[in-house]
């Protein structure tokens, strides 16, 4: 790309791969970019659903920071606070100046103006609440890593049922982190799928969020039934 391009970049438990970079490809990415005067702007919309820690999913962005960049950053609480109806985030520029702040807020406003005036307080409220609170704040960060935890039970139930019946690796799915499993099936494989009532997106993308205890087997079976046909 030419030198001052603008990169979109997922911060962490990228949809739909699930493969995110490692701290240090992170900053190998950083460096590049920061040698060609990139900006990078970061969706995170999955915080602690990675690893389960909300901190350590902030690792590219904190990586970033630290070596001087300007970033800009969307956040999303739909998933991780269960807000998903409240449509409740959080959109961050950072400034060299108080100056700087003051004209970049004054344009961001006069967007926000002209496509939805005023959002909703609710959400905000709720989020405002949680965050401004420590004993909230550390509740809020335990039930995530347990909705993390869960997903990556899924994922590992998910991959042993699949290699007991097939006796083939299916070592991608637990490779894979976050919401979202890309299972390698095909277009095919899914509209069979479509025929024993189970549904995902025509590339083979799995929301392991709606994986359970109670449908993982039924899931293994019916994807292993037509990926061996």
């Amino acid at each position: 790309a030419d030198g001052g391009s603008f990169f979109l970049l997922h911060a962490c438990a990228h949809n739909p791969t699930g493969v995110d970079p490692t701290a240090d490809q992170w900053k190998e990415v950083s460096k590049l970019m920061k040698e060609k005067g990139h900006f990078p702007f970061f969706d995170m919309a999955y915080q602690g659903f990675a690893s389960g820690d909300c901190v350590r999913d902030a690792q590219a962005i904190d990586i970033f920071l630290q070596d001087g960049h300007m970033v800009g950053c969307s956040q999303s609480y739909a998933k991780n606070m269960g807000l998903y109806g409240q449509r409740i985030g959080c959109f961050s520029l950072t400034c060299n100046s108080e100056e700087e702040k003051v004209a970049v807020e004054s344009q961001m406003k006069r967007i926000a103006r002209a496509t939805y005036s005023n959002p909703p307080l609710h959400g905000a409220l709720l989020v405002s609440t949680v965050l401004g609170d420590p004993e909230l704040k550390a509740l809020w960060y335990k039930e995530v890593k347990g909705m993390a935890d869960r997903i990556i039970d899924m994922r590992s139930v998910l991959r042993d049922e699949l290699e007991r019946l097939s006796g083939d690796s299916w070592k991608h799915v637990t490779d894979q982190i976050g919401m979202f499993c890309f299972t390698g099936m095909t277009a095919d494989h899914v509209a069979a799928l479509q025929g024993k009532s189970i549904y995902m997106t025509s590339n083979g993308r799995i929301s392991m969020a709606g994986v359970n205890t109670k449908n993982v087997k039924r899931l293994a079976q019916a994807m292993h039934e037509v990926t061996s046909a």
